[in-house]
């Protein structure tokens, strides 16, 4: 399974060998398939129409419906009118809890015109008995990016860079800016080595959810799935900077899901 990048991932959007492989996505049930599901207008992404905030948010981690863990989501403004995006998911219950399971991702990116320029990023894995840790550069001037670490050798080759591409974290937070009820979303993800296009289908209708007591009026945003990919669910809320839920699925039925707890601007 892989955690979100959330979004999100998915939170996402990291690869991993018992529970997870990616920290970046989230997410939930199977969306629908792109050859039988309504057409919608697809669009690009729009114009950054908000600055960005500050702000820390809290989770609760499920598990196939049993409670995991914690997860925690900061936006941080640096020097030099640069940010970061941190995310880190902990469990604290089960076997997983036993073994001392901590997920960590950050990147550090500016702002490139109405885009997010990813420009270094570090991920860490630790469980009981080790830890993987992978760092990356994003080298715009030399148009590629490169990671070092606990990585195979076939994700420490150059990836070359084009405009707009992002991180799986960057990508979440492009979703809450972009969505737009019935649109369709086009980014590409380059992260820990790969590279690949992802879509997200953006529902036609807000629908309400409650999320710790709260009750919302939330736009679901399905990633579209390629072969071999989890399927990726978040709801977002355009007064909330942060996914208020998120839910991923994989192959094997195994399902996880994140509800947000509470969230400050800083």
């Amino acid at each position: 399974m892989r955690l979100f990048r959330m979004p999100i991932a998915s939170i996402l959007a990291l690869p991993a060998g018992t529970l997870l492989a990616t920290a970046t996505a989230f997410a939930q049930v199977l969306p629908a398939s792109p050859a039988t599901a309504p057409q919608a207008a697809v669009v690009l992404p729009t114009p950054v129409d908000r600055a960005l905030v500050p702000f820390n948010a809290r989770y609760t981690v499920f598990r196939d419906g049993k409670q995991l863990g914690d997860a925690t989501l900061h936006l941080v403004a640096l020097a030099d009118s640069r940010w970061r995006v941190d995310l880190r998911i902990e469990a604290t219950r089960g076997l997983l809890g036993i073994a001392g399971l901590d997920l960590e991702q950050s990147t550090v990116f500016d702002l490139a015109g109405d885009g997010y320029r990813p420009l270094a990023q570090s991920s860490l894995r630790k469980l009981l008995f080790g830890k993987r840790k992978v760092t990356g550069v994003y080298d715009w001037p030399a148009g590629a990016a490169r990671w070092t670490g606990d990585l195979k050798k076939t994700r420490r080759a150059p990836v070359p860079l084009r405009e707009g591409d992002m991180s799986g974290l960057l990508i979440n937070l492009a979703v809450l800016r972009d969505a737009v009820p019935g649109s369709v979303l086009h980014y590409r993800f380059v992260d820990e080595g790969r590279a690949r296009d992802q879509q997200y289908r953006v529902a036609a209708a807000r629908e309400p959810q409650t999320v710790d007591d709260l009750s919302y009026d939330a736009l679901r945003v399905d990633r579209l799935r390629a072969s071999g990919e989890e399927a990726t669910t978040f709801w977002v809320v355009e007064s909330v900077p942060t996914p208020i839920r998120i839910l991923q699925r994989d192959d094997d039925g195994e399902l996880l899901e994140l509800r947000l707890i509470d969230y400050q601007e800083v």
